[in-house]
């Protein structure tokens, strides 16, 4: 009986998802909605299959920015978070200044960065990775912090150095938080692409999946439109069950905390 709900549970996303596929290809088809406006699901599966070639490609430039940005975010993220717990001042002096970046549309900060860069790759990287990196942190910061205070104490009765302390102690406590940091950056850093690619309006054979959809829009290729929307979509899920495998991979053996 268990395994039946368990199964039912894990169909009823896809089942769902087939139930408005088939409720949006019945709408445009009983009334009859030009494919400028609004096409239907089969469509788009038949443009996704024929464009396939070139949509591919403009989705691996896309994704060659969003990965460099995760990596990068990744690294930045996990030495600054270290860097601000090793002072609460340091940390009240820099954190404000990581939120203000945050909540700052990256489409208004994005023309400056590629007028000081002189490359357009750096600047899409630059771009993605301000989007991306703030959840690491935040993150990290508090699992830093998360340490209990009876192993801390302990560790200082042993003598343990900041460093041993935070290689054998606070790292493998805050392993969880940081991993949750870099699911959601994975996210982000696909958006900051392709909103990057938006700002930057990036154009001939390398140009990302941005540009195949503002290509598309200016020509009324709304089918061609909703088939790069949808290639953006499952690669963000790809992306999104990769790094959860990741994340119970890395967990299922990671050190107890403490533990020398």
């Amino acid at each position: 009986m268990n395994g039946a709900v368990v199964l039912l549970a894990r169909l009823l996303p896809a089942l769902l998802g087939m139930l408005g596929l088939a409720a949006w290809e019945a709408l445009v088809r009983v009334y009859a909605i030009p494919p400028y406006v609004l096409p239907g699901p089969l469509l788009i599966a038949e443009t996704l299959r024929q464009e396939a070639p070139d949509l591919l490609a403009a989705l691996a430039a896309t994704l060659q920015v969003a990965l460099a940005a995760l990596a990068t975010a990744t690294v930045v993220g996990l030495l600054l978070s270290v860097l601000l717990v090793q002072s609460r001042l340091l940390e009240r002096s820099v954190y404000p200044w990581l939120v203000t970046l945050q909540v700052t549309p990256v489409v208004s900060i994005a023309p400056l960065i590629l007028i000081w860069a002189d490359d357009v790759f750096a600047a899409l990287l630059i771009c993605a990775t301000v989007v991306a990196f703030f959840p690491i942190v935040a993150n990290t910061v508090h699992g830093l912090r998360s340490v209990d205070p009876g192993l801390a104490e302990l560790f200082r009765l042993y003598g343990a150095s900041r460093w041993r302390t935070l290689v054998h102690l606070q790292l493998p406590t805050a392993l969880p938080a940081f991993l949750g940091g870099v699911r959601i950056a994975g996210g982000l850093s696909l958006v900051g692409a392709v909103v990057a690619e938006f700002v930057a309006g990036t154009g001939g054979t390398r140009s990302g999946l941005a540009g195949r959809i503002l290509e598309a829009g200016y020509r009324l290729q709304i089918p061609r439109m909703f088939a790069a929307l949808l290639l953006l979509a499952l690669a963000g899920i790809v992306l999104h069950a990769a790094l959860g495998l990741v994340t119970r991979a890395l967990l299922r053996h990671r050190p107890v905390a403490g533990e020398r």
